[in-house]
C-alpha cells in the first residue's frame, strides 16, 4: 500500500508531495496529481520509513527538502530526477544509500546533506556542481570516492 500526499503550488501551476503512508519496499513518486506536474518532495515525506529500500522520482521534479529520507536506513537505491536543482540541507542524513549520482542541474551541495550516511560509498558529481559545503558528508564512514569536476570548490573541512 502507498499513499502520497500533495500539496498545490499555485505559482508553479504544480503539486508538491507533502506527505507519505505506506508499507512497501520499492517507492516510485508518480509524475502527476489532478493532471498537474509534481515538481517538488517537501521535507521529511519519508522519514522514519525503513521498510523503504529503493526510491524512483519523476524527472520534473526540481526541489527536495530538509530529513527527506532522514532513518530510512535499508534505503539503498535512490534515482533522483533529471531537473533536480535544489537539495535542502539534511536531505539523506541517516539514510541507508551507498552510492549517489547527481543530476547535471545540482550546482550545490548543502552542509549536513549526507550526515551520518553510514553505508554511502560513492558519490559522482556533475561537471556543473559549483560547491561542496563544508560537513557535506560528516559522519560517511564507509565514503571511498567522490567524483566531481575541477572547477568545483571543496571547502578545508570537507567531512
Amino acid at each position: 500500500m502507498q499513499e502520497f500526499y500533495y500539496k498545490y503550488l499555485p505559482e508553479t501551476d504544480s503539486f508538491g508531495l507533502d506527505g507519505y503512508a505506506g508499507d512497501e519496499s520499492e517507492v516510485v513518486i508518480p509524475a502527476t496529481q489532478a493532471k498537474k506536474t509534481v515538481t517538488m518532495v517537501f521535507e521529511s515525506v519519508f522519514k522514519g520509513h525503513t521498510e523503504i529500500t529503493s526510491v524512483k522520482f519523476p524527472d520534473a521534479v526540481s526541489f527536495i527538502g530538509g530529513f527527506l529520507f532522514d532513518g530510512c536506513t535499508n534505503l539503498r537505491r535512490i534515482e533522483l530526477p533529471k531537473e533536480l536543482e535544489h537539495i535542502w540541507q539534511y536531505a539523506f542524513v541517516r539514510c541507508g544509500v551507498e552510492e549517489i549520482i547527481l543530476p547535471e542541474n545540482v550546482k550545490f551541495i548543502p552542509p549536513y546533506a549526507f550526515k551520518n550516511c553510514k553505508n554511502l560509498r560513492r558519490i559522482v558529481c556533475n561537471d556543473s556542481l559549483g560547491e561542496i559545503c563544508a560537513h557535506a558528508f560528516e559522519g560517511c564512514d564507509q565514503l571511498k570516492e567522490i567524483v566531481y569536476g575541477s572547477n568545483t570548490k571543496i571547502p578545508k573541512e570537507f567531512y
